[in-house]
């Protein structure tokens, strides 16, 4: 509100002043605040005074008592706004701003004591009555003092505390209340009264933008709507109707005056008032927190001890009042638990009951658990979990979380199976069922006994491993966490925690523990399913423990176990090389003689997952002498003990025979070691007929390394022992396993057969079976090539391979009928290992020349008869071909005959294979392509038209300058010297720099044969006297 202007005149000065007093004075007897009362007997006085004596209405004033009348209109003015707040606002607005108000009528009542003084001064002496009543009053007025009650004080303080936002208790709110209608003179119980005033202060705050304020009025509002329930005691509602003394109602002095509430530990205080005594120390709290005295929230007494006393007798009364009633909701509950049919909401309202019973009063839980309610709760939970649903079942769980705080009770829980039952309720539905199931498994993982049980129930750890790494969740995550966190510190729990993929427990007792503990982690590590991250974590940690523990005897079989587990991981093998574990696994396979089977098996397998990974063991030590594992003596001793291992030894003696022969680095050696191991190959041999599968296929894939060695004594050992044969019966039987198969036809391909020998093995039925087989692999694998697909076409490969080199009349009409050509060309179409692509092309080499040998022999006529000799003789033979021959061949070649590399459409693949990333594929398919120029007879330039044609002479000029000295380089360069021969390539060559370059190159560092045919190249691009770095003898200076 705007302040109103000081008047201009004094007789407006006099008016206003009447105006201010008669209201003033108008409504004195209604203020019931002392402040405003106070100042309007002061302007009583001061209007009597005024009027008795109506100086005021001279017409002429000095000017001292002109400026004294308008400051005390003006003064007054503001007073009556001031008063106005204690009349018009509501009473807790005053109190709001009590300090505030007085203190304005505290400054106006000063300021008009003020300017009585001067009036008083500016008086004549003729007029000592009025100079005598005006002193008086002034100096009242001076003297005065506009306070607060302290009742108001500290309602005041109260409710500028509640404006800051600050939490309170029930209790405290309560007190809040009592004090706020004693401060008002209301009684505490006249609830509308209350809520009339609190609806002023709303009225009164409309326009209001003080935040402190409005925070009040929100606070009182939350508290009046609190103070509005009246609680007690909860009490059982079932469908049954009770009797009247079914439920014993409380009596009012059972209720806290501040929680409204049955008390538990009913006190007494100086003042005889009786309250809970948890809600009366809040309310002690809150006041010494305020700053001011506490006092008795009832009678507003200020209290000067705080002792709080027991009351005894009244504790007695309402305890045996609780116990009748809990009997009462007691035997309500069993009643509705016994029900058939499911009631939800009577069940949801005993598991209120119970949970409250517990909660609030914790010494009747033996009544509870006594009427039987537990067990017939969870025996709700264990039929019915589904129908009562998710909330439902989130009830429960809290109900018997609270009651699990009884001893007797938690035990009766277990042997119902509680544990399982909440354990389910972790992938409950509701965030609430979750909650309380963790909740209740931590309760009871406190028990390390019950911890092993958690962990025993399958799926526990899983659900509260999951749970303890969801940080959607992160109050859940916490608790999950803390129960797993107490199971590490129970020993039958660290197995199933392994197995749940905790592995610290099991690790800290490996690394740390006595040598039994030791034992006994490894042994559960040996016997564990590992994920391949768990593998590696564990031998990270563990490893050199376990390497430790093989020096030990009564740990040995544990040890070897945990390794063995261990080593089936790849990326495990650089680990346990570098803790030396091959010098303890030698020793235990081969040196020491009181190994049991069981260690020697263990030892060997753990052997063979090393080595299975070529490149990282074969310069590891295995002996304080630096031998290695490859070595001489060690083979020696794994073939020796192949004959006398158990079965399952000897599978893994096998495979680390394969494992070590398969390595780049150590394969020659170990295959040379095999072969002088007297009887090595022939009891390698042995086990290609072994009954037990996983024999016989390490004993294939053993053989087939070293038949890519040792073929002709591989072939020798298998004639004398009759079992040549044996590798097509494999093919041919339908019930051996692909790898057999495909490890069956490499080795036969691999060994060197005579012509008889092919004649017998691959005769016409089993090359339409390898052509067939090879058909179908392409077909099945589209594109894909796996390994033993792979490995199969370069058997069948190998096989046909044999069958190309010894053709004759007879089998040539198999190689067509079979179209085998078309055979090996397809072969490069398929993404397949590079040795497959490889025998492809050796293959056409094979039917290229065989196709020119056929050639020229169907080219020579018969030798002439009779008359036509001499004219033979004398007139010779047509010399040029006919234009019908094939440019290759010089010959007619059917599009069908399978032995011409053009008509069968091979030269351009052969051509593109000239890319091939492996220089030994890249052999092949430029010896097959020699094969075109082999003959230097008649039609041998349109031979390298048609290569030119074809794109060979490029390719095999672009391989020739890009690869660097060899066998490569030879046959390339062999090629181009044929080319170069006929004037076409010549001419159109011969300004091509980078293979001058690279000709000259050969000419000066490669062999003998090099040399000439890089001499030879040259001449035909008549480059010769490029060769030495000298001029042409064009150019050379006369001598």
């Amino acid at each position: 509100m705007t302040s109103p202007s000081p008047p201009s005149t004094a007789s407006a000065a006099a008016e206003s002043i009447h105006r201010s007093l008669s209201e003033l004075t108008s409504y004195s007897s209604t203020d019931s605040f002392d402040s405003p009362r106070r100042f309007t007997a002061f302007a009583s006085r001061l209007q009597f005074v005024l009027n008795h004596h109506n100086f005021l209405e001279s017409d002429s004033l000095p000017p001292a008592l002109q400026t004294a009348l308008k400051g005390i209109a003006s003064d007054l003015s503001r007073a009556v706004e001031t008063v106005s707040s204690y009349r018009q606002r509501s009473k807790i607005f005053v109190l709001i701003n009590c300090k505030s108000l007085s203190s304005s009528l505290q400054q106006h009542s000063s300021a008009i004591a003020s300017w009585l003084a001067l009036i008083e001064s500016s008086l004549s002496d003729d007029l000592p009555d009025l100079r005598k009543k005006i002193s008086d009053l002034s100096f009242d007025m001076k003297q005065s003092h506009f306070t607060v009650t302290e009742n108001e004080e500290r309602v005041h303080r109260t409710l500028q505390r509640e404006g800051e936002g600050r939490q309170t208790s029930k209790a405290v709110q309560s007190a809040i209340i009592l004090d706020l209608a004693r401060c008002l003179g209301i009684d505490s119980d006249n609830y509308s009264e209350l809520i009339n005033q609190v609806k002023l202060l709303k009225t009164d705050l409309t326009n209001s933008t003080s935040v402190s304020a409005r925070r009040i009025l929100v606070s009182l509002e939350k508290i009046l709507d609190n103070w509005s329930v009246v609680p007690g005691i909860s009490t059982l509602s079932v469908d049954r109707d009770f009797e009247e003394e079914a439920h014993i109602s409380p009596f009012k002095n059972f209720l806290c005056p501040l929680t409204k509430e049955v008390m538990k530990e009913p006190v007494v205080l100086e003042s005889s008032q009786t309250y809970e005594r948890t809600a009366i120390e809040y309310w002690f709290e809150r006041c010494l927190d305020d700053g001011r005295d506490p006092t008795c929230p009832v009678t507003g007494q200020v209290l000067e001890s705080l002792v709080l006393k027991p009351n005894i007798c009244l504790a007695g009364a309402i305890e045996e009042w609780v116990n009748r009633n809990i009997e009462i909701q007691m035997k309500g509950a069993v009643e509705q638990l016994s029900k058939e049919s499911v009631d939800v909401e009577g069940i949801e309202r005993v598991l209120d009951v119970v949970y409250k019973i517990s909660e609030e009063h914790p010494l009747n839980r033996f009544r509870v658990r006594n009427a039987g309610v537990i067990v017939m709760i969870l025996k709700l939970l264990k039929n019915c979990s589904n129908s009562i649903g998710t909330v439902l079942r989130g009830k429960v769980l809290m109900a018997l979380l609270s009651m699990s705080k009884d001893e007797e009770s938690k035990k009766i829980m277990l042997d119902e199976g509680i544990t399982r039952l909440a354990i389910h309720s972790l992938i409950g539905s509701s965030e609430t069922e979750r909650e309380y199931a963790v909740k209740l498994l931590l309760e009871f993982s406190s028990d390390e006994s019950y911890c092993a049980r958690i962990a025993s129930e399958k799926g526990a750890l899983v659900l509260l491993s999951s749970m303890a790494g969801n940080l959607e969740h992160p109050a859940l995550a916490n608790l999950a966490e803390e129960i797993l966190t107490r199971m590490e510190g129970a020993e039958d729990s660290v197995k199933h925690l392994a197995a749940a993929g905790r592995f610290e427990p099991l690790l800290s007792r490996l690394r740390e523990g006595p040598d039994d503990i030791k034992i006994e982690m490894a042994s559960i590590i040996g016997g564990m399913t590992l994920t391949n991250n768990s593998k590696e974590q564990i031998a990270r940690q563990c490893a050199q423990t376990l390497v430790k523990l093989l020096s030990k005897p009564e740990g040995r079989t544990s040890s070897l176990q945990a390794l063995n587990n261990l080593s089936g991981l790849d990326e495990n093998v650089t680990i346990l090389l570098d803790c030396a574990v091959l010098p303890a696994l030698v020793s235990v396979l081969l040196q020491d003689e009181g190994a049991s089977p069981e260690w020697k098996e263990l030892a060997a397998s753990i052997i063979a997952n090393i080595v299975s990974n070529p490149g990282r063991w074969e310069l590891a030590s295995i002996d304080r002498k630096g031998s290695l594992l490859q070595s001489g003596s060690v083979v020696f001793n794994l073939v020796r003990l192949l004959f006398v291992a158990s079965s399952q030894c000897q599978a893994f003696i096998l495979r680390i025979l394969y494992g070590m022969a398969s390595s780049p680095q150590a394969a020659e050696s170990v295959a040379l070691h095999i072969q002088n191991t007297g009887d090595g190959i022939k009891t390698i041999i042995m086990f290609l007929e072994y009954p037990e599968v996983e024999h016989r296929n390490y004993a294939f894939k053993l053989t087939r390394l070293l038949t890519e060695r040792f073929g002709h004594d591989i072939a020798q050992e298998l004639k004398q022992s009759d079992k040549l044969s044996l590798f097509k019966e494999k093919l041919l039987d339908n019930e051996s396993a692909e790898n057999e198969k495909s490890d069956a036809a490499c080795i036969l391909g691999n060994l060197p057969l005579s012509e008889e020998e092919v004649k017998t093995i691959i005769e016409a039925s089993f090359v339409k079976w390898i052509v067939m087989t090879l058909k179908k692999q392409q077909r099945i694998s589209n594109g894909r090539a796996s390994r033993p697909t792979s490995s199969m076409a370069e058997g069948l490969l190998g096989l046909l391979l044999h069958f190309t080199r010894h053709l004759d009349q007879e089998t040539v009409s198999v190689v067509k009928e079979h179209q085998l050509m078309t055979i090996f060309c397809e072969q490069f179409n398929f993404p397949a290992k590079p040795r497959v692509r490889q025998l492809a092309a050796i293959g056409l080499k094979n039917l290229s020349e065989a196709g020119r040998s056929f050639a020229v022999a169907d080219s020579e006529p018969p030798p002439p008869q009779g008359f036509c000799a001499s004219l033979v003789f004398m007139c010779g033979r047509r010399g040029s071909p006919e234009p019908s021959t094939c440019p290759i061949h010089n010959a007619p070649c059917e599009n069908s005959s399978q032995l011409c590399l053009l008509k069968s459409n091979c030269i351009r693949p052969l051509a593109d294979l000239l890319h091939d990333e492996e220089t030994f594929v890249q052999i092949a398919a430029i010896e097959a392509l020699s094969t075109l120029v082999s003959d230097m007879s008649n039609g041998y330039k349109r031979a390298m038209d048609e290569l030119e044609k074809q794109g060979v002479i490029l390719a095999v000029i672009e391989l020739f300058t890009e690869v660097r000295p060899g066998v490569l380089q030879e046959r390339a360069l062999w090629m181009i010297e044929r080319a170069l021969r006929v004037d076409g390539p010549a001419h159109k060559f011969s300004l091509n720099q980078s293979l001058v370059r690279a000709l000259v190159e050969a000419f000066k560092n490669g062999n003998a044969n090099a040399k000439r045919h890089a001499q030879d190249a040259l001449t035909n691009l008549k480059q010769i006297s490029g060769v030495s770095g000298k001029a042409s003898s064009q150019s050379r200076p006369r001598t």
